[in-house]
């Protein structure tokens, strides 16, 4: 009999949204915004003749680019106010290295690509949908292997600060009814 296998790390593939909304390079940025708006969406894939993708128009290459400039959003095309080139990821990358990507780039979605075909898309908010539940995995998995769980270490870290009763700085104040003190004014608030 074989044995079901289970991942430990959550993949792009796992939470990107399929299929992507693209449209050609030379549709108005009015097309662009009419399909945002029919499907709920806050960006689009601009797709070159041959459908290879080029670009993304986001929500705010439309502020930045059309609305702040008060230009004529029939007039200009996807290829004028999108951003290019596509930054991608593969399907089977973690979510913790997309996330690090879109961290260093300071951008939000990532095109996914497999065998040079896009085949989704994975945005910051994606992974913030799903960060919960693996939250809750970590401290399920840190109790089966009986560490102690992210409350119960911060329940024991020292405090540093100013003594509430003498003012005086301590590494290492304990908390008694509410007010932070030091070693010194613990021990004459416990005798």
């Amino acid at each position: 009999m074989a044995e079901i296998g289970i991942r430990t790390r959550m993949l792009v593939k796992d939470i990107m949204s399929s299929p992507v909304f693209t449209l050609d390079e030379d549709a108005t940025v009015n097309e662009v915004a009419q399909l945002m708006e029919e499907h709920e969406l806050g960006c689009i894939i601009v797709a070159s003749k041959e459908g290879k993708p080029v670009g993304i128009v986001t929500e705010r290459d439309l502020v930045k680019r059309v609305l702040a400039k008060n230009a004529r959003a029939s007039k200009l095309s996807a290829k004028e106010v999108m951003t290019s080139p596509l930054s991608t990821v593969d399907p089977d990358e973690t979510l913790n290295d997309a996330a690090k990507r879109m961290r260093d780039l300071k951008i939000r979605r990532l095109g996914v690509m497999y065998k040079g075909n896009l085949v989704g898309i994975i945005s910051s908010k994606d992974i913030l949908a799903v960060t919960p539940e693996l939250i809750e995995i970590m401290q399920e998995k840190a109790k089966i292997d009986g560490r102690p769980l992210i409350e119960e270490v911060a329940e024991y870290t020292p405090k540093a600060g100013y003594c509430d009763h003498c003012g005086l700085w301590s590494d290492d104040l304990g908390e008694v009814e509410g007010s932070f003190l030091c070693e010194e004014c613990k021990g004459e608030f416990e005798a």
